[in-house]
Parts: structure tokens; C-alpha cells; sequence
């Protein structure tokens, strides 16, 4: 199998022969047709999370090894089985649940995969991914029909569309006219507009420092978008949401989004911490109680979550994130233009076998 690979941190991927792996077991050999280059690439393609006070959490430390082909957002068709694995056939067009465990603890039986703590083996992360021409699901439960969706639509659903989907249902439940704030505008953002709105919730308000994506996040479907550039972040936030909010889902997650977006909650309100972009986050204690605040980290979706979120697109009611595609040999201009800030909605990797 062909990859394009992180070699050496930072530095530009490289295109590698692997062997292809031989499914064992349950598992299913999956042929990449679509990969979504997702922003959590970028950390991994770094070797690193900063972690705040000047500190970084080393991507080495927690087992990720190099070289490394990249990509959790992946549909692809069946091309082998093992011996014991059962529901699907080759040739099947599938979305491949990326965010898999061990296999064998109480979270993984339960289909909550992304949760398991005894050993993370996440595609495109522990092992290779959709930057590859093939990947390895452990069970055909890791496999999921996308129906009618656009395969380059569907590739997203497996990290941007159920992380927001995860971090939504968090958030929940409000009335459809409460103001809930979605900090970043990006690929994320653009699904979590997509999804409330499916969700039949109407008062969507939109952070982002850029203006071209904010105008982007209005077309989608946001009652107002916010600068979150500069000072006085919060009080544009509030004044937007006639009031102090109930639910912030803060999709950048830095040290400067979470000041603000923490700031703008009102009396038992919840900020729904999703992004990886790093710092750290001081609260006043008493006020966490006084006010009943709850500050909640939510990572990406389990495989039940994915079903729902499919499901809800097989509605109609779903509007697909803005995607374009690129050929999976330009993996690494794809990498760059979304570290360079010029990409809005999702890049998605199509594959010669698509």
C-alpha cells in the first residue's frame, strides 16, 4: 500500500510504500476512497499539544510513533475479511469509525470506543490511516453505511461531524430560541451550524476572527457572528445574545476562546470545551458554585453517535458541510493551506480507487 506520511515532525509528508495489512480475525480491510484532512492532523504533524505555562504535551509520550500515515475521517469500499468478521461484503462503501480501543473493556462493549482507557488505537493517530490507500477496522461494527450521503460529505461525519454532534448533545437540552454560542467558524463549525439547524434550533450565534468566515457562518445559517479578535470579546458575545448565554461549545479551545467564552456564561451555564489549540484556563471557585457553572471536555463521538448523526442526514434535513476535494497524492498542500488559515469548510482527499 502507498501513504503520505509524517516522517519527521514538521517537516513535509512523504510518500511511502507499507504493507498492506492482512485482516485477522473480525477485522476488515478497507480500500480509501475519501479522507478528510481534519485540524487535529496539524498537532500530530507538530508531535505536540501545548498544554499551557509554557508546557507541551509530546505526541511521542503518549505512543504516537513515525512514520505515520495521518487521516481519521475515512470512507472507503471493503476489499477483504477476515474469518470471523460478519454484516458486511466486498465492495461496500463504508464510513470507518477511526476512534477505536482496546476492544475488550466495559467502554468498548458498550460501543463508547472513544472512551476506552486501557489501550487507544485510533486510526490515523496509533496507526495508519486515510493518508493511506488502506486501513484496518477491528470489527464490521467500526463500519458504518453513509446511504445516500456524498461519500467526500460522509468522510466528515467521522470526526468534525460527530465531535460537534457529541459536544451539541452536552450542551443540551435548550429551547430552540435560547442563544447557544459556537466559538470558530472552520470545518467544526460549519457542522455544528449544520447540525443545530437539523436539530430544529434557531438562535445560533457564531465567534470567529475571521470576517470571511464569519459572512460564511450567516449564509450557513447563524443568527449573528461575533469578532473574536481583540478586547471586549465577551461583551460583544453577550450583547449579540441579548444576555449572558447558557451554552458555549468552544471549538478552538484556547486559552484566549475559553477566557471569554467562560466569561459570557450566565447562571448554570455550560461551557463545552472540543478544540485541541492549547493553553490553560483559570476559574474562580466560588463563582463555579455560586453561579452552577460546569466547565466539560467532550472527545470527538462514539460509534452510536455516528449512526444518529447518519441517520439524521438520511432525513434531509442535514445540509452537507461546504467540502472540496483533492487528490490524496497532494496530501501535504492540503496540510499547509489548512495551517495556513485558507481553507473554509472541509478538505477532503479523494483517492484514484474513489
Amino acid at each position: 500500500m502507498r501513504a503520505w506520511a509524517v516522517v519527521e515532525n514538521g517537516k513535509p509528508l512523504k510518500e511511502i510504500e507499507l504493507p498492506t495489512p492482512e485482516p485477522k480475525g473480525t477485522e476488515v480491510l478497507v480500500e480509501v476512497t475519501h479522507c478528510g484532512v481534519c485540524h487535529s492532523d496539524l498537532h500530530i504533524w507538530e508531535g505536540y499539544y501545548d498544554i499551557g505555562g509554557g508546557k507541551r504535551m509530546s505526541l511521542g509520550d503518549r505512543g504516537v510513533t513515525l512514520p505515520l500515515a495521518m487521516g481519521h475521517e475515512i470512507v472507503g469500499r471493503v476489499a477483504k475479511l477476515g474469518p470471523d468478521a460478519k454484516g458486511v461484503k466486498v465492495g461496500d462503501l463504508r464510513i470507518v469509525y477511526p476512534w477505536i480501543g482496546c476492544g475488550q473493556c466495559e467502554k468498548c462493549l458498550a460501543e463508547e470506543d472513544n472512551m476506552c482507557a486501557v489501550a487507544a488505537r485510533s486510526l490515523g493517530v496509533y496507526q495508519n490511516g486515510g493518508y493511506g490507500t488502506h486501513v484496518i477496522a477491528p470489527h464490521p461494527r467500526h463500519l458504518i453505511d453513509p446511504g445516500t450521503v456524498d461519500p467526500a460529505v460522509a468522510a466528515t461525519y467521522a470526526c468534525s461531524g460527530i465531535t460537534v454532534y457529541s459536544a451539541i448533545k452536552k450542551a443540551m437540552p435548550l429551547p430552540p430560541d435560547a442563544p447557544i454560542v459556537v466559538v470558530g467558524a472552520g470545518g467544526l463549525g460549519m457542522n455544528a451550524i449544520a447540525v443545530l439547524k437539523a436539530l430544529k434550533h434557531r438562535n445560533i450565534v457564531v465567534v470567529d476572527v475571521s470576517a470571511e468566515k464569519r459572512e460564511a457562518a450567516l449564509k450557513a445559517g447563524a443568527a449573528k457572528a461575533v469578532d473574536g479578535s481583540g478586547e471586549g470579546v465577551t461583551k460583544r458575545i453577550v450583547e449579540a445574545a441579548g444576555g449572558p448565554v447558557q451554552a458555549v461549545i468552544d471549538l478552538v479551545n484556547g486559552t484566549a476562546t475559553a477566557r471569554f467564552a467562560f466569561d459570557a456564561l450566565g447562571k448554570g451555564g455550560k461551557l463545552i470545551q472540543v478544540g485541541l489549540f492549547g493553553g490553560e484556563l483559570t476559574v474562580p471557585l466560588p463563582i463555579m458554585a455560586i453561579r452552577a457553572l460546569t466547565v466539560q471536555g467532550s472527545y470527538v463521538g462514539n460509534p452510536k453517535e455516528l449512526r444518529e448523526l447518519i441517520q439524521l442526514s438520511q432525513q434531509g434535513s442535514l445540509q452537507a458541510l461546504p467540502v472540496a476535494t483533492v487528490p490524496q497524492e497532494q496530501a501535504n498542500d492540503a496540510l499547509m493551506r489548512l495551517r495556513d488559515g485558507k481553507v473554509t469548510g472541509r478538505l477532503v482527499l479523494k483517492s484514484a480507487a474513489a
